[in-house]
């Protein structure tokens, strides 16, 4: 099972012939800028479409602090995202509370353990929109 920076290598290496599908559901690569480092980091992150836009959960499997990939996007929400062999810049955002209540099921329906994640932790899990850039 990939994982990791193997997941990204494979993926990034076979333009997602290797790890677009995972366990069931879909993957993306989401590259974004490191807050401290400066250097582009790579995640693979379960998404999935809403219209134009990807959805992804900031999970960390349910633990107390947010991924770092968040908090990098936080810091620099412009990304690059690559699906399958697709890939285009966005920009990163929280969803709002009304998007959140409609994409957290949505979410949760490829990913039940998301549900599992936020009985876990305190902190609310934020559900992120990557809206494609020209």
């Amino acid at each position: 099972m990939l994982f990791g920076q193997e997941h990204v290598q494979r993926y990034l290496e076979t333009d997602g012939e290797e790890g677009h599908e995972w366990q069931g559901t879909t993957v993306l690569i989401l590259t974004a800028t490191g807050r401290r480092s400066g250097k582009q980091r790579s995640t693979p992150l379960i998404y999935r479409k809403d219209g134009d836009s990807y959805v992804v959960v900031a999970s960390n499997g349910g633990a107390d602090e947010h991924p770092s990939w968040y908090a990098n996007l936080r810091a620099a929400p412009d990304v690059t995202l690559q699906v399958k062999g697709d890939r285009l810049n966005a920009r990163a955002r929280d969803a709002s509370e009304e998007e959140k209540a409609r994409l957290w099921p949505y979410m949760a329906e490829v990913w039940p353990q998301y549900d599992e994640y936020q009985v876990k932790t305190d902190r609310p899990i934020p559900v992120v929109i990557l809206e494609p850039r020209a």
